[in-house]
């Protein structure tokens, strides 16, 4: 099957550790690991499990670090997961002891002090609506409002107004160190109010360090969204919170004008939450699901990922296979494609792309090849979302593993060389050597110049071409 333009993401947890493997090979761009859950041991193995199976993938994989955040959790429940009753009382204990029916301890002290009489409180999501009926010295005593099955350390959802400290807490700067140590390529933020929530986490990352992705989760993120994605690299569309904090008949504009947004800035964007949610014990999505992705795919989202249905789920790999085809299926139908484009930036770039390819007669194009030292010339072709694409030849892992996250980029590590070739050859060479067939047999080649701040020169190229040269240069102006 091919793979989809736009990139998979999938967590890491006991159901997938041992088919990393199998991920890798279904399609998997972007491993997440949830600093929430598990050890350090853990999650220094995924890690190398990871760049082990992506190594033998030849395939470019990244590793994103979702740090914890100011997030309240549940503590340990009995058997792992209980079934709250509508109708029952449920009490969040400030003492730690091991949960039941009729309550559970919480992650953060004071949370008394924080809530009120008639207050409405979330668990797992929304899986679980309690309210306040008194709050007695530490604990919370509540009403089970909708009743569902809870699991241990499922999140506790208190209206955000109510969140107090920094953005940033202790438990995160303690991750950081951790997450650089095992050479993560991007890290999450959890319940980003503000910029400057965003400031605070990139002062502690080299200038260099990993691309920093702030989670939207509150109806504070939405109001100061344009600060936001000033200093963030990405975006993510975390909708199980986000649907707690404002009403979830909004979440799906909400995910739109996110998107919107963030694409107009040449940010990149995650859209995740309960997408295959059914798929945690079913092999099949539900219809409804199914339209769920498509409709990322549809509003531009450059990725989309999956939580528990591969950290906890019972069909992790089969999850992933699904998400992958429902992606292709909707990237495929060309209608579907032009209905999402509303809106949407048509930069002169992709212009003469375009127009590069339909005058020069050749009609095989299949791809947009470009080299890249940072990733910036492949970031910039990703915006443009051209209907073929972009594979980015770059000398840095590192760089490569960072584009996995952008949308129709294939990122390819060029290898070093001593000898004066010609930069396409060495393009073509390397691609020979790390694809198992020829998918296309022409072109576009990009370069781009920084004094010029842009494209500067576009070549359709003949795939094996004798003296590896191209046809019909174009020089637009520059982006």
């Amino acid at each position: 099957m091919d793979h989809s333009r736009t990139k998979l993401v999938c967590t890491i947890g006991p159901a997938s550790a041992e088919r990393i493997g199998e991920l890798v090979a279904a399609g998997m761009d972007v491993a997440r690991i949830n600093f929430s859950h598990g050890t350090a041991d853990e999650h220094k193995a995924y890690v190398h499990a990871v760049r082990a199976a992506a190594h033998s993938a030849r395939r470019s994989v990244a590793v994103m670090a979702d740090l914890p955040g100011p997030k309240i959790r549940l503590g340990e429940l009995e058997g792992g997961a209980v079934q709250l009753e509508t109708g029952a009382t449920f009490t969040l204990r400030s003492s730690d002891q091991t949960g039941d029916v009729g309550g559970a301890s919480v992650s953060t002290s004071g949370l008394a002090n924080r809530l009120e009489v008639g207050d409405r409180v979330l668990l797992a999501d929304g899986a679980a609506e309690l309210r306040v009926t008194e709050v007695t010295g530490g604990d919370v005593a509540t009403e089970v409002v909708n009743g569902g099955t809870i699991r241990s350390r499922s999140g506790v959802n208190i209206p955000s107004s109510r969140l107090t400290g920094d953005g940033l807490t202790d438990h995160d700067r303690e991750a950081v160190p951790r997450a650089l140590e095992l050479r993560v390529d991007l890290i999450a933020q959890s319940f980003v109010r503000t910029a400057d929530d965003v400031r605070a986490l990139k002062a502690l990352l080299p200038a260099d360090g990993p691309r920093l992705v702030a989670k939207i989760e509150t109806q504070s993120a939405l109001d100061q969204i344009d600060g936001i994605l000033e200093v963030a690299d990405g975006i993510m569309v975390a909708r199980g919170d986000l649907g707690v904090d404002i009403p979830f008949e909004e979440v799906p504009l909400a995910q739109k004008k996110l998107i919107r947004a963030a694409r107009d800035r040449d940010r990149f964007t995650i859209v995740a939450t309960q997408m295959l949610e059914s798929m945690t014990a079913a092999p099949r999505p539900t219809r409804a699901e199914a339209s769920d992705v498509a409709n990322a795919v549809l509003d531009g989202a450059d990725a989309v990922m999956l939580s528990a249905e591969t950290a906890i789920g019972s069909f992790p790999v089969e999850a992933l296979s699904a998400m992958a085809r429902i992606c292709v299926a909707t990237e495929r139908d060309s209608r579907a494609a032009e209905s999402s484009s509303e809106g949407e930036r048509v930069t002169h770039a992709t212009a003469t792309i375009l127009a590069a390819t339909a005058t020069t007669g050749y009609t095989d194009v299949g791809a947009i090849w470009c080299f890249t030292r940072t990733g910036h010339t492949a970031e910039k072709l990703s915006m443009t979302r051209p209907s073929v694409p972009i594979v980015a030849f770059t000398l840095s892992p590192v760089v490569a593993r960072r584009l996995a996250v952008r949308s129709g980029v294939v990122p390819m590590i060029l290898p070093a060389t001593s000898k004066a070739e010609p930069l396409v050859e060495r393009m073509e060479a390397a691609f020979r050597a790390q694809r198992n067939h020829d998918d296309y047999e022409s072109v576009v080649v990009v370069t781009t110049s920084q004094q010029l701040h842009g494209i500067n020169r576009m070549e359709v190229h003949r795939l094996g071409s004798a003296n590896g040269s191209s046809d019909n240069a174009v020089r637009p102006s520059t982006t």
